[in-house]
């Protein structure tokens, strides 16, 4: 594999690191913010919580647009300054409102970040090795998860700021990411797009200086000549993959990793551990999330992105299955993060490594920004409203029918997976184009 390629494709995604640490961080502040702030279960979940979610939800609807305009580089690079803005402002709040408005400003580098690093780090990738290149960017959100649980745990104790600490530290990677990303290059099949072919010549070069890079440029007009202008990705002839990207993002939510992820030392004390118990095997779950990760990773450009499905698929069935039964049974404590390793491992060997390789995969050229952004856009919705949904259906219906929910939810998404999900691995994107516009 080329080192540059390698180098710029770990350096765009770093903005998933940025990702899985802002995400993650609230779960070891929310329960001390709601007690600090004396919030009911609806506003916390709500405004605390929610703000951030709706904020990527916004992240993800637009992000297509600067991405698309401006470029997927100067996309990223406004990502990380979203992030340190967002990391400094809610580390310094002093009422709820304040919080949730600077934490609405890091969900809207989040959800940006779903379309423009992706999208990036898919266009610079040769195709034998684009899933494992894509799938980087999951593995920096799965290591900013692990990060995150662990910097909780660690500053758990050191005073009644240490939530401030939590939200905090994230500036710091945050502006290292930031200067990191101004030195990449531009996207040269963005650049193609936007008929800059000097500039996309002298890219492809770089990448790979001994193809020529006129065979590219013919492949990606060739692509362009069966377009009209200002088309979209609703016109009939995108509904399959419009459908794709719409079904994995729905069925990637609908199996409760948000959930799980927000309130996993909540849903932990539910199950009867202590909250440092709690708290401990939350860095279990972010170590069991790395590693799997890393597995995914390794088999995705072998078995290939079905395949990996497949195997997740499976793997949420039986786990969730399990979490919902020892809710309903009051199964011992101990048995419960044994379970939602389970889970998480299923997770991240299937849906984790492969939803933003696939989507990323599955759309044209000139309209990957604006398919991206859709796809994002359907996971960050339901990545709002479920986790903000939490707390109030725990205390109402309970948690196990809530895990039974989402235990049923991913036997529709097997459903999914046999008789529509294309095997995508090992394909031109131009040639997988061809393949899935009707």
């Amino acid at each position: 594999m080329n080192k540059k390629i390698l180098i710029w494709s770990v350096t765009a995604a770093l903005a998933g690191f940025l990702f899985g640490f802002d995400t993650v961080v609230i779960s070891g502040a929310e329960k001390r913010l709601q007690l600090l702030w004396g919030s009911s279960d609806m506003f916390h979940g709500v405004v605390v919580i929610g703000m951030a979610l709706w904020g990527t939800v916004i992240g993800a609807f637009f992000g297509g647009i600067p991405t698309n305009k401006l470029g997927r580089k100067n996309t990223l690079v406004w990502i990380g300054v979203l992030y340190t803005i967002s990391a400094i402002g809610s580390a310094l709040a002093n009422d709820p409102i304040i919080f949730a408005v600077f934490r609405f400003i890091g969900g809207l580098g989040v959800g940006a970040s779903t379309i423009a690093a992706p999208a990036y780090i898919s266009e610079i990738a040769p195709a034998k090795d684009r899933g494992k290149l894509v799938g980087l960017y999951q593995f920096n959100i799965v290591f900013g998860i692990l990060v995150a649980f662990l910097s909780n745990y660690l500053l758990n104790n050191i005073g009644e700021n240490a939530w401030r600490w939590m939200v905090g530290v994230e500036a710091i990677p945050a502006a290292i990411y930031t200067l990191f990303v101004l030195t990449v290059p531009k996207s040269p099949r963005w650049l193609l797009t936007k008929l800059r072919n000097a500039e996309a010549v002298n890219v492809l070069k770089m990448i790979n200086p001994d193809q020529d890079p006129e065979k590219l440029m013919m492949e990606i007009k060739d692509e362009m000549e069966n377009t009209v202008p200002n088309e979209n990705i609703f016109l009939k002839k995108y509904r399959f993959p419009l459908t794709l990207a719409f079904l994995i993002a729905f069925f990637n939510q609908l199996s409760g990793i948000n959930a799980l992820l927000y309130y996993a030392p909540r849903i932990l004390a539910e199950a009867g551990l202590e909250e440092s118990s709690a708290l401990l095997s939350s860095i279990g779950v972010g170590v069991t999330n790395l590693l799997f990760t890393l597995l995914g990773i390794y088999l995705i450009d072998r078995l290939g992105r079905k395949q990996l499905m497949y195997i997740c698929s499976f793997g949420y069935i039986i786990s969730l299955s399990l979490v919902s039964a020892a809710f309903f049974f009051s199964w011992e404590g101990s048995a419960m993060p044994i379970f939602l390793f389970m889970f998480i491992a299923a997770h991240a060997i299937g849906q984790g490594t492969v939803i933003w390789v696939f989507i990323s995969e599955i759309f044209p050229n000139h309209l990957r920004s604006s398919g991206q952004s859709f796809g994002s856009s359907v996971h960050w919705v339901l990545a709002a409203i479920v986790p903000s949904l939490v707390p109030v259906l725990f205390s109402t219906i309970g948690a196990g029918m809530v895990f039974l929910f989402f235990a049923i939810m991913m036997g529709c998404q097997l459903l999914f997976v046999i008789f529509m999900m294309p095997e995508t691995k090992g394909v031109s994107l131009e040639e997988l184009s061809k393949k899935l516009i009707k």
